[in-house]
C-alpha cells in the first residue's frame, strides 16, 4: 500500500502573522515557519498504520517555495519514507483551485491507494482542499475524521456531528482528512534526523506535472483589495444615572444585537 500525506509549511502559529499589503500574501519573512501541526498529525496516522503493517510506503507531499526544504525534511525525519516537493515560482500566491489541480497532478503521478490531509491549514483555513482533490482524482472522500481505521481495501472512521458521531467508510482509493482529535505526531529522534538526509526527496515543477498557472488559460481567484486590520477601538462606556438600562438597550438596538 502507498499512502500520500499532504504536509504544509506555515508561519509559526505562536508568532505574529501578517499580510504583505502589496501582494496580499502571508509575510513569511516576518517570522519563523514550521510544518503545520495538523499535517504532522496526518503523517502520524499514516506512520502508525505502517508500523503495524508490512509493505506500507508513506510519502510526504508538499507544494511550497524552494526555501521550504528543511520543513519537508522534518516530515522525513518523523518517519516518511520519501517526499515530493512541488516548487515553482509561478505558484506564488496560488489559490485553492490551482493548488488542488497541482497537488492532484502529483498524486495521480504517484498513484497512491490513500491520501491523508489535515482538515484545514492554520494559515489559509480554507477547509475545502480535500474535497477538491477527491473531485480531481475521482477518489472517494471521507473528511473531518476524529478516528481512522485503514484496511487493505477500505478506510473508515468517525466524524463528530451535532447529535453525536457518524461512522463513515469508503473503498480505496480515497482521500481522507483528519481533525485535531487525532494524536500528536511522534518527535523525530537523532536517528530519524540523520536518516532524513539520505531519504529520497523529489523536486517537481509545473512543467513536470503538465499544469499551467497562466491565469489567461484558466481564470482563477482574483484579489481586488487588501488592507491592514484597523486598530481596536475603545468600547462604549455607560455611566449609570438611573437610565443605564435604557441606554444599554438602545445601544444593542442600534447595533442590531437584539
Amino acid at each position: 500500500m502507498k499512502i500520500f500525506v499532504l504536509v504544509k509549511e506555515v508561519p509559526d502559529t505562536y508568532g505574529d502573522r501578517k499580510l504583505n499589503l502589496e501582494t496580499g500574501l502571508a509575510d513569511r519573512a516576518a517570522g519563523d515557519v514550521v510544518l503545520d501541526e495538523i499535517t504532522e498529525r496526518a503523517l502520524e496516522v499514516a506512520l502508525s498504520h505502517a508500523d503495524k503493517n508490512e509493505g506500507v510506503e508513506v510519502v510526504a507531499l508538499s507544494m511550497a517555495p524552494e526555501t521550504s526544504t528543511a520543513s519537508i525534511r522534518r516530515a522525513l525525519a518523523i518517519g516518511a519514507a520519501s517526499a515530493v516537493h512541488i516548487a515553482d515560482p509561478a505558484l506564488a500566491g496560488a489559490d485553492l483551485g490551482l493548488t488542488a489541480e497541482v497537488l492532484a497532478a502529483a498524486i495521480r503521478r504517484g498513484g497512491p491507494d490513500l491520501v491523508i490531509t489535515g482538515n484545514l491549514s492554520t494559515d489559509g483555513s480554507g477547509g475545502v482542499l480535500p474535497a477538491m482533490l477527491a473531485e480531481h482524482l475521482g477518489y472517494a472522500q471521507v473528511t473531518a475524521l476524529s478516528s481512522v481505521e485503514i484496511a487493505a481495501d477500505a478506510v473508515s472512521g468517525s466524524r463528530a456531528a451535532d447529535a453525536g458521531a457518524q461512522q463513515v467508510s469508503a473503498a480505496l482509493p480515497a482521500v481522507i482528512s483528519i481533525t485535531e482529535a487525532l494524536p500528536d505526531a511522534r518527535f523525530p529522534n537523532f536517528k530519524g534526523i540523520m536518516a532524513a538526509k539520505k531519504k529520497p526527496l523529489e523536486v517537481l515543477s509545473l512543467a513536470d506535472l503538465d499544469v499551467s498557472a497562466d491565469p489567461a488559460a484558466a481564470p482563477r481567484t482574483i484579489m481586488t483589495a487588501v488592507a491592514e486590520k484597523p486598530p481596536r477601538a475603545a468600547g462604549v462606556k455607560i455611566t449609570d444615572e438611573g437610565d443605564a438600562g435604557t441606554k444599554l438597550v438602545e445601544y444593542l438596538v442600534q447595533n442590531r444585537l437584539v
